[in-house]
């Protein structure tokens, strides 16, 4: 008879082993993803001081709430690593009750730093549609 996980499946060192590399990467994209914001921000700040463009203001505006998106995911990715590490001291330590609870804490910064990605990304491709849909009234404007 097959037996299925469930709250009594044994945690060993190399379970929480295993959210390393996926926690490393998802880390080094958000870090791309913010200093991809931070050149942007850079750059529509001199514009927008020079032509106080209503339009540069929504820009901005929705990228100062991505950019605390990022740093909220990429908290909640740190906060998962760090409770993975401290799962596998006490692990090691011997203490499997702790492990789990540590462990399933870190799995669960891990879904919020997915979920405020997922509302990132989401709000990334409104803003290009805002965008693209100026660029095509713009168009039809000059005739093309």
């Amino acid at each position: 008879m097959l037996q299925t996980p469930g709250p009594t499946a044994e945690l060993t060192l190399s379970t929480p082993a295993l959210l390393f590399p996926a926690i490393s990467l998802l880390l080094l994209a958000y870090t791309n993803r913010f200093m991809g914001l931070a050149a942007l921000i850079r750059d529509l700040e001199p514009k927008y001081r020079s032509t106080r463009d209503a339009d540069l203001r929504t820009q901005i505006e929705n990228l100062r709430k991505r950019v605390l998106l990022i740093r909220n995911m990429q908290v909640a990715g740190v906060a998962s690593l760090f409770f993975c590490v401290l799962c596998m001291l006490v692990l090691f330590a011997g203490s499997t009750l702790a492990g789990k609870v540590l462990f399933t804490a870190s799995l669960l910064l891990m879904l919020l730093s997915l979920a405020l990605s997922l509302r990132e990304l989401q709000m990334s491709v409104g803003a290009l549609h805002v965008q693209l849909q100026d660029l095509a009234d713009r168009s039809e404007e000059q005739g093309d």
